[in-house]
C-alpha cells in the first residue's frame, strides 16, 4: 500500500476514474491536486493551472488520457516523477483477492457473468473496473475475504506499474485501437501487462487464440476451449466440462452466438479456478441475462429479425456477429468513427449480405471497400438514417444486425447511446423521444 499522508499528488483526468482516484488519495491523506485537458473543471478550488511548474510526489493518469504522443506524461517521465495508473492506485488499496478480466471482445459479459457466479456461491465481491465502476471507488470497501473482478481495458494496462491480479485472463487478442497505441504489437504488449508476475498468479487463457494461447505456457496455465482439451475447461458431447466435470450443457446456456460460448468458458474457467462448486456455476448461468448491446436480440421487426452489437467496435467483433447469424440474408449497418481500421477482412470474406448500410464519418471509406469486392452498398451520413431506412425495407426472413466495427464518437457519447437510439428506431419509440 502507498503511504500518502503529506505527499503531493496529481491527478491527471477527471472523468469518474479520476474523480474516484482523488477521493481515495484524499481520504489517504494526500495533498490532491487535479487536471484536464478539458477546461471544465479549471473553476475548481483544486485544480492545476500549471502542471508542469509544480512538484508532484506522484502522478496519477486516468485511462481516459491519451499516453502516446502527450507531452506532459513525457515531461513528467523525464523529470522522474512516479507516474502510475488508476488502475494501479486501486490495486495497491485492494485487500482479497483481484481477479483480472482483459482482451479485445467479451470483456464485459465475462465480467458481468464471474460476478453473478460469486454471488451465487455467497461470496463477497466487488465487480469493477472498465464495466463502469472505477476500481479505486471500492478498494477501500474490500477485505481478506472478498473478490475483486476487474474488467481491465488496454487504456487501464498502457501505464500500469503494479497492477498484478491473482487471477489473469485473457479472452482474445485482434487489431483494436491502433489509433490510440500505433501498432497492434504495441496493443498486445500492452495487453500482456496484465500478467506481470506469472509465477504468483494463476494464468487463463484462450486455447484457441492462436496470439492468447502463446502469451504464457506453463503447466499451471488454465485453458479454456470449443475443442476438446485433456485437461482444462472445453466442450465435450455439447456441453462444458472441466476436466471430467460436467458443467453445463451447451444447450442451456441463455446466450446467443459463438462469442458467447467462448464467453461462458471463460467465466467457467475463472471461477473453478477459485474453487466455485459446479452447481452454483450452472445456477447463475442458466439466470445470466447479457449485457445490452452485446449480441442483444430485440425482437421481430415486419417480419425481420434484429440484434444490436453496437458494442462491436473492431472488425474482430464485427465478424464474429456475422458469423453469429449465419452470414445468410444479413443487412448489415456498419461504420462510425474509424480506429485506423481497414474494412477488406470483412468484405472479403464472401458473406452472403442482403444489403450493406454504411453510416458515419467513415461511410465512404466502408462504401469503397465493399464495393471493390462486388457488394452494392447504400451510404448514409448517420446511423440514424442507416437505421430508419433498415426499417422501412425490412422484410421477413431478413436478419438486421448493428455491427458497426467502429467507434461511436463521431455522432455518439457511447457505444451504448448508439445502441439505445438504434433500439429506439427500429421498436418505435425514437420520434416520442426526440419530442420530449
Amino acid at each position: 500500500m502507498l503511504k500518502l499522508r503529506g505527499k503531493n499528488v496529481l491527478v491527471y483526468g477527471m472523468g469518474a476514474s479520476g474523480q474516484s482516484a482523488a477521493r481515495l488519495l484524499h481520504q489517504n491523506g494526500a495533498c490532491v491536486s487535479i487536471y484536464d485537458d478539458e477546461n471544465k473543471f479549471s473553476s475548481f478550488y483544486s485544480y492545476e493551472k500549471s502542471p508542469t511548474l509544480n512538484k508532484f510526489d506522484l502522478v496519477v493518469v486516468s485511462p481516459g488520457i491519451k499516453v502516446r504522443g502527450n507531452d506532459l506524461i513525457s515531461f513528467f517521465i523525464a523529470n522522474k516523477i512516479p507516474v502510475i495508473s488508476e488502475l494501479d492506485l486501486g490495486f495497491l488499496f485492494c485487500k482479497g483477492k483481484v481477479i483480472g478480466i482483459t482482451g479485445t471482445n467479451g470483456k464485459t459479459t465475462v465480467t458481468s457473468m464471474v460476478g453473478d457466479i460469486f454471488k451465487k456461491a455467497g461470496k463477497t465481491c466487488f465487480v469493477c473496473g472498465n464495466i463502469g465502476l472505477p476500481v479505486t471507488s471500492i478498494a477501500s470497501k474490500s477485505d481478506n475475504k472478498s473478490y475483486v473482478i476487474t474488467e481491465v481495458s488496454n487504456f487501464q494496462l498502457e501505464l500500469s506499474k503494479y497492477f498484478c491480479p491473482d487471477i489473469a485472463c485473457v479472452l482474445n487478442l485482434a487489431p483494436d485501437h491502433l489509433d490510440r497505441h500505433g501498432s497492434f504489437e504495441e496493443y498486445v504488449r500492452v495487453k500482456k501487462k496484465i500478467i506481470s508476475k506469472p509465477k504468483k498468479q494463476k494464468i487463463i487463457l484462450n486455447y484457441d487464440d492462436n496470439i492468447t494461447r502463446q502469451l504464457y505456457l506453463n503447466k499451471k496455465t488454465l485453458f479454456f476451449s470449443k475443442k476438446m482439451l485433456n485437461k482444462g475447461v472445453f466442450i465435450k458431447n455439447s456441453a462444458i466440462y472441466f476436466n471430467k466435470t460436467k458443467i453445463i450443457s451447451c444447450n442451456d446456456i441463455p446466450l446467443f452466438g459463438e462469442k458467447n460460448l467462448e464467453n461462458t468458458l471463460a467465466s467457467v474457467a475463472i471461477s473453478v479456478a477459485c474453487k466455485i462448486k459446479p452447481c452454483f456455476i450452472k445456477s447463475a448461468i442458466l439466470e445470466f441475462k447479457a449485457p445490452h448491446h452485446r449480441m442483444e436480440y430485440l425482437g421481430k421487426v415486419n417480419g425481420a429479425d434484429v440484434f444490436d452489437d453496437s458494442k462491436a467496435t473492431n472488425i474482430f467483433a464485427c465478424k464474429s456477429a456475422i458469423e453469429a447469424l449465419g452470414e445468410k440474408r444479413i443487412v448489415l449497418l456498419i461504420g462510425g468513427q474509424n480506429k485506423d481500421f481497414e474494412f477488406d477482412e470483412i468484405f472479403s470474406s464472401g458473406y452472403d449480405f442482403e444489403e450493406v448500410l454504411c453510416f458515419g464519418q467513415c461511410a465512404q471509406e466502408v462504401f469503397d471497400c465493399a464495393k471493390k469486392y462486388g457488394y452494392s452498398p447504400k451510404s448514409f451520413s448517420s446511423m440514424k438514417g442507416a437505421t430508419f431506412y433498415a426499417k422501412e425495407n425490412a422484410s421477413k426472413g431478413q436478419k438486421i444486425l448493428l455491427a458497426p466495427a467502429c467507434a461511436s464518437f463521431d455522432e455518439f457519447s457511447s457505444y451504448a447511446v448508439r445502441g439505445e437510439v438504434f433500439k429506439e428506431i427500429m421498436l418505435g419509440n425514437f420520434e416520442k423521444i426526440e419530442m420530449q
